[in-house]
């Protein structure tokens, strides 16, 4: 099974991406037990050479966790609206993305909304790459009364995409660290992840296609149904 992260922290470190992580650990806690596994980050030039990620628990499936990180890819993504063409560390993103069995992600908070980086990889991701697909949405703020920017932007955002989105989201304002609640928020949400993994590739499978000899409805043009009324 493999966990994409996406986190689009812009600063060194990052708030947003420390709680990318924790959500992350939970998930592989959850869905293959107890363990320490490793990162594979793309979109930058010092990926981690043979971490693969995985984890794995007695009896229990293994998880591969990788990160994105927008912040090394903003260039790539100002560019692919100009040109249409992503570049090379960028397909690479969009392709785990694709290809995830379940996604993280999280954001800070700018001007009451997503980051305009975080919505702006989501823009160049081609259509229906998210259906079906379990995702879990987090954010960080300098305040409490942001909260509701993952309620009102972000799960209508990976709805639009039919992504699956988990009931419960996590929101870490600066006096959420190390205070209780988060945690337990953290430990909730990476449960009703790893509840999807399991069945993450049977949501995503293509649409069966039409048994043989089964009758097809002719498709009337709208121009001859139009005429046809005015008779």
């Amino acid at each position: 099974m493999r966990v994409v992260l996406v986190s689009a922290g812009l600063s060194v470190p990052s708030s947003t991406r420390l709680l990318g992580d924790r959500l992350a650990a939970a998930v592989v806690r959850r869905a293959a037990g107890d363990g320490a596994g490793g990162t594979d980050v793309i979109g930058r030039t010092d990926v981690a050479e043979g971490a693969d990620g995985a984890v794995s628990g007695a009896g229990s499936r293994n998880v591969e966790v990788q990160v994105v990180e927008l912040r090394e890819l903003a260039v790539e993504i100002a560019h692919h609206f100009t040109n249409g063409f992503p570049g090379p560390s960028l397909a690479a993103a969009l392709r785990a993305v694709t290809d995830a069995d379940a996604l993280i992600v999280v954001t800070p908070v700018f001007s009451a909304s997503y980051s305009g980086l975080f919505k702006s990889f989501f823009d160049v991701m081609e259509k229906d790459a998210l259906a079906g697909t379990p995702v879990l949405i987090g954010a960080t703020g300098g305040s409490a009364r942001h909260s509701l920017v993952l309620e009102h932007a972000m799960r209508p955002l990976f709805a639009y995409l039919r992504a699956v989105v988990v009931p419960t989201a996590v929101y870490a304002a600066s006096e959420d660290w190390g205070a209780d609640g988060l945690a337990e928020r953290i430990e909730r949400a990476a449960g009703e992840l790893a509840g999807l993994l399991g069945g993450a590739g049977a949501r995503r499978r293509a649409p069966a296609a039409s048994p043989a000899g089964a009758a097809v409805e002719d498709v009337v043009p709208f121009a001859e149904r139009l005429a046809a009324l005015r008779r």
